[in-house]
């Protein structure tokens, strides 16, 4: 049978999970994960998921059921900070207070959902909250149940990272949201309305490429492969 030269255009699958750059997203759930290395300190996790793609499949929504339905698009695990929330003290003595901090992530949130959305429910539901928690893990517990039963809300982001290499041998990315700049906030309705524009050099702590002490007769650099999976190693 002679060869063909017909229909041979490539089929690179698209991968289940975002990397560091702008994107379109929602916010699926929020949750904080303490800090072992700190204290009471705590990371604010947000899980996110991108607009719906066209013949794609994406992960399970839950892992442990097969039958389960599984995300319309790509899927991330993204700090609010770079850093973790927790009581401290600046070196100039500035009193950083853990609480009121995280409440201020959630309310900048709020504004910025609203600014994406027909009216101002996020921001009206923040207000209506005052004096109602005892503890910032029941009020973060409340922003969870109230963004996962409202109607979903697009922004578009800037993600910040940190390249790393999991068990397996592939690349990972530690995603944060960076500091409002100059050059932009983290998240708002679009970057012509004042969302930074992702910038590798600025936005992406990248791994050092390992050196092999012998390949054949002679040394090669070989940089690490990227994985297409979602893991949390």
């Amino acid at each position: 049978m002679a060869l063909s030269t017909k229909d041979l255009q490539g089929s690179a699958s698209v991968k289940k999970t975002i990397a560091p750059g702008n994107h379109t997203l929602k916010i699926n759930s929020v949750k904080l994960e303490p800090f072992k290395f700190i204290e009471n300190a705590y990371h604010l996790m947000l899980n996110v998921e991108t607009e719906p793609l066209k013949d794609f499949e994406g992960f399970l929504t839950d892992p442990k059921n097969a039958e389960s339905e599984r995300y319309e698009g790509q899927v991330g695990r993204v700090k609010a900070n770079k850093y973790a929330y927790a009581d401290g003290e600046t070196k100039s003595g500035v009193k950083i207070e853990r609480d009121r901090s995280l409440l201020m992530f959630l309310k900048n949130l709020c504004k910025g959902l609203d600014s994406a959305s027909a009216d101002n429910k996020f921001m009206t539901w923040f207000a209506k909250q005052d004096g109602k928690h005892e503890t910032i893990e029941e009020f973060v517990e409340a922003f969870n149940t109230m963004i996962t039963t409202k109607e979903k809300v697009y922004l578009t982001f800037c993600i910040a990272g940190k390249e790393y290499e999991n068990k397996n041998g592939y690349i990972n990315y530690d995603m944060y949201l960076p500091k409002s700049s100059k050059r932009g906030y983290a998240f708002g309705k679009s970057i012509l309305m004042g969302v930074a524009e992702y910038d590798e050099k600025l936005h992406l702590v990248k791994l050092s490429v390992k050196d092999v002490e012998s390949f054949g007769d002679e040394d090669i650099t070989i940089p690490s492969n990227t994985s297409n999976d979602f893991s949390l190693d």
